[in-house]
């Protein structure tokens, strides 16, 4: 089975919703703008029954180069992550 598509998405809803192909997308677009924003600002963005993007520090850690097998140094860094709703969840699942 094929992934759906950003535009079979959006034709998707439009067509659902009573909306324009148009509206639909710039939703998506002010939505997606409103997540970036928000999780740099207060490192979270929720979509209720979905879930949310939390931002998170990983601490340094050792590696291993797997073409040489040398051990290396991975620099801690902050990363975004992505927790699923448990509604979500039990919808899937």
């Amino acid at each position: 089975m094929a992934k759906m598509t950003k535009a079979q998405l959006v034709t998707a809803l439009a067509e659902k919703t009573d909306l324009s192909k148009k509206e639909v997308q710039n939703f998506f677009d002010v939505l997606t703008d409103m997540a970036y924003s928000e999780v740099k600002k207060s490192g979270e963005f929720m979509v209720p029954g979905f879930g949310k993007l939390v931002k998170a520090k990983r601490k340094a850690r050792e590696g291993r180069n797997p073409a040489t097998g040398e051990t290396i140094k991975i620099p801690a860094k902050t990363v975004v992550k992505f927790r699923l709703a448990k509604a979500a969840k039990d919808a899937v699942l």
